[in-house]
């Protein structure tokens, strides 16, 4: 931590930490799998195969955490990191969305899997019970974490400054793009798949989690949830009509919070929690 912060432990992050935190996070994100992806060999020789269980992997996921910690030590402390981390604590919300994020968004995946046929036609996807508890585990570690960059750091600053649509619209764009490298790399679940779905998907996802990130108060712990719904291994293959079916719940969410959506005023702002959760 720099001893200059020490004198504002515990104060606000300033607006400007926006910059780099996305600096921070495309640089470690990019440089790594970039090595990868320019340097194969000399990357392989050094640190081995990469693949979506190599710490290298798991380091350039955790990019955005990583930055988001960086910036909240230096501008906040040891204090400013208790009560960032503090706000994995909130957890209340209303019933409505506690139920779309256990039941809501499996069904999603369940209904794009029966529209694609192959709802029961897929046999279970692991050999063991042990097996599926693993890779559940794992993920838990992966995608989830970068809420703490993501929902914990960029939505607040940017809600400063715009409706919490546009914030959430410019998170989605900035999320997209920041996965692109990913494509290029021969070992990730990403390098089968098309950038353009997914970079729909991204934005779409970055707006339907904009009113639930409000409404509990700037949680990171519910967006945590609901980004491990996504990627939960339990769901059914149900590509590309999980997206279509996710726009379609992104629409609603913007009907339904439409007032509060395009208000400057109605965002959570505050990147350090003001106290202790209930």
């Amino acid at each position: 931590m720099a001893t200059g912060a020490k004198k504002n432990q515990g104060a606000n992050l300033p607006s400007a930490a926006l910059l780099p935190f996305v600096l921070i996070s495309f640089g470690i994100t990019w440089g790594l799998v970039g090595f990868y992806i320019i340097l194969p060999d000399l990357a392989a020789g050094w640190f081995g195969q990469i693949s979506g269980q190599h710490p290298i992997f798991f380091l350039a996921t955790w990019a955005p955490a990583i930055a988001a910690f960086t910036l909240v030590g230096y501008h906040g402390g040891w204090e400013g990191i208790r009560r960032f981390v503090a706000r994995a604590g909130l957890w209340r919300c209303s019933g409505g969305w506690l139920a779309f994020l256990v039941i809501g968004v499996p069904l999603v995946f369940i209904a794009g899997s029966w529209i694609k046929g192959n709802l029961f036609s897929e046999g279970f996807r692991f050999e063991s019970v042990g097996g599926v508890l693993a890779v559940m585990v794992l993920m838990a570690f992966l995608g989830p974490v970068e809420e703490f960059g993501w929902r914990g750091l960029a939505q607040p600053l940017l809600q400063r400054h715009m409706a919490p649509f546009w914030a959430g619209l410019a998170i989605g764009v900035t999320w997209g793009i920041w996965h692109l490298p990913a494509f290029y790399l021969s070992g990730t679940v990403q390098s089968g798949w098309s950038f353009t779905p997914f970079f729909i998907g991204n934005v779409t996802l970055a707006i339907i989690v904009t009113p639930l990130f409000n409404a509990s108060r700037g949680s990171i712990l519910l967006p945590a949830l609901f980004h491990y719904q996504l990627i939960n291994p339990l769901w059914p293959d149900a590509q590309p009509y999980d997206i279509l079916l996710l726009l379609v719940v992104a629409a609603v969410m913007l009907w339904v919070h439409r007032r509060s959506f395009f208000r400057r005023d109605s965002g959570v702002t505050s990147v350090f929690i003001s106290r202790a959760p209930d």
